[in-house]
């Protein structure tokens, strides 16, 4: 029987709309979910163990001491324009992204390639990235001043992802020429070109629709269209799921994971691979000062925020590397919950009682914060009972939240988080503190220095004691407090088999199995 139009669609309710479906400038969670179905990197992920995986590029070889990787490429792709895939359309991305000018690379503080690369090509002595060459059709050089130990999972990163070049180049990738909600995007971001599974069809406020690949060139799946809708409420995106106006959503709250349950639907769960902070400013009044913050550490209560505002399995957090990487955190300080202690070290500080500006998120769930309101509240309460006098500034997610945060301003707190993307200890210590951010005020040349070092050790013994070290050093200065190493979970309806959950969120809806159950009904109006 051949299946309807309605069958064969996978409506999956968003927490927020994309910010950019251009994967290199987007850096947020739900442009990555849109970008991963419709462009592909070198690397993949393997779906059971997260482990880097062929994808691209069918085999590579490390030479150089680390210096050099060859990637000998498929010869059986093409991008959705209809141009090929070749070495020639990898070096054009690796490129391009090197030498991104600082007009593109402004919508955000840190890009993936900075993160990984240390610098772009305004920075030449910095970058560890020293050049791509197209060895021959399918077989590409790709040449660093330095070993990256965790180049190849970090290549698996949705950042990563190859553009077909002659859409960069009709889209003016580099010319943020465009305004959506506010937010500076190029035209090219507004309809990427890549080789995966699903091609855009359309993105509209709200919603973006894509549909099938003919010309993909593996598994095709079950389903031909995918429909993104954004429904910013959790509880409002449980009601949807309940209803059938929608298959799957992603960040299920503590208040919903009970009805839905009771509703018969399912319940997926993410390993933890994210950690929610509390960020300081040291470029505010008072934060730069030790005993500040080490006060602010001993005022939270981490078990007391945990219960009933995340999910069952949620740990709270002692460093920033989550418990799967391996890095011991046995020499890292444990600011346990001392209130009176708190409270001495804050009048030993010299804090004067100023208001102190506490920044958090409205209308929007993450993996690392599924309610953010709740946690701030609960944290807000810790704080002011400790002698903090707290002022709430609340942010719409959608209002550049994330950006706001980490530029300067007039704040003492915020609350935020960092999702994994690929699995290295560098992609967590590395991205937050592997080089001075507006987002902490918080200049450390040493540390900084630890990063880069650990960044090009072997894997082993050395580089895990060379991350311990790193993490009893962050934990030692408190640039900012890890809070909790959050579960995640999905929820789906009857119609869903199959739904591949991934801890680092690579999860591509052609591998969707479909249940032999009635379609979910057309939504009227």
């Amino acid at each position: 029987m051949t299946a309807t139009p309605e069958a064969s669609t996978f409506t999956f309710g968003t927490a927020a709309d994309p910010r950019t479906l251009d994967p290199a400038l987007a850096n947020d969670t739900e442009s990555y979910r849109v970008t991963q179905q419709v462009l592909q990197g070198l690397v993949g992920v393997d779906p059971l163990t997260s482990e880097p995986t062929a994808l691209l590029a069918e085999s590579w070889e490390e030479k150089d001491d680390g210096r050099t990787y060859e990637f000998t490429l498929r010869e059986d792709v093409v991008f959705q324009d209809g141009e090929p895939f070749d070495a020639e359309a990898v070096c054009a991305n690796f490129d391009r992204w090197y030498t991104l000018p600082a007009g593109a690379r402004s919508g955000t503080a840190s890009l993936p390639f900075k993160d990984v690369f240390k610098a772009f090509s305004d920075q030449p002595d910095v970058s560890l990235y020293s050049g791509c060459t197209a060895t021959a059709k399918y077989s590409v050089d790709l040449k660093l001043t330095s070993r990256i130990t965790g180049l190849i999972s970090a290549l698996a990163a949705p950042a990563f992802a190859i553009s077909s070049p002659a859409a960069l180049e009709a889209g003016a990738a580099d010319e943020l020429s465009e305004s959506r909600e506010g937010a500076e995007i190029s035209r090219y971001g507004q309809g990427p070109v890549g080789t995966g599974p699903f091609q855009l069809a359309s993105w509209q406020p709200g919603t973006v629709e894509l549909s099938f690949f003919d010309g993909y060139w593996g598994e095709r799946g079950e389903i031909d269209r995918v429909v993104f809708t954004t429904i910013p409420n959790p509880d409002s995106r449980a009601r949807a799921l309940t209803a059938g106006r929608i298959d799957g959503y992603d960040f299920v709250s503590v208040d919903s994971a009970v009805d839905l349950a009771r509703n018969g639907l399912q319940f997926l769960q993410r390993d933890p691979y994210s950690v929610l902070y509390l960020g300081l400013n040291e470029d505010f009044p008072g934060v730069d000062n030790a005993l500040f913050r080490e006060a602010v550490a001993h005022a939270i209560d981490k078990e007391a925020l945990i219960d009933g505002r995340f999910l069952n399995g949620t740990k709270p957090a002692r460093q920033f590397i989550p418990e799967k990487l391996g890095v011991s955190s046995e020499r890292v300080e444990d600011y346990g919950y001392d209130l009176d202690l708190a409270k001495d070290l804050l009048k030993r500080s010299g804090y004067d009682g100023r208001p102190l500006p506490f920044y958090y998120p409205r209308n929007v769930s993450r993996a690392y914060l599924p309610s953010p309101e709740k946690a701030y509240a609960e944290l807000s309460r810790q704080l002011t009972e400790a002698g903090f006098t707290i002022k709430p500034v609340p942010v719409e997610w959608s209002d550049g939240y994330a950006a706001t945060v980490q530029r300067s301003g007039d704040r003492a707190f915020h609350l935020l988080g960092w999702s994994g993307s690929y699995d290295d200890p560098d992609n967590f210590v590395g991205a937050l503190f592997g080089s001075y951010s507006d987002e902490f005020g918080y200049d450390d040349p040493q540390l900084i220095s630890k990063i880069n070092r650990a960044r090009g050790l072997p894997d082993g013994e050395d580089r895990s004691d060379a991350y311990a070290d790193i993490s009893a050093q962050i934990a030692a200065r408190i640039p900012a407090v890890p809070l909790a190493f959050p579960i995640s979970a999905l929820a789906m309806s009857a119609r869903v088999s199959t739904y591949p959950v991934s801890p680092v969120m690579n999860e591509v809806f052609n591998r969707i199995d479909l249940a032999d159950v009635e379609p979910r009904p057309t939504p009227s109006g």
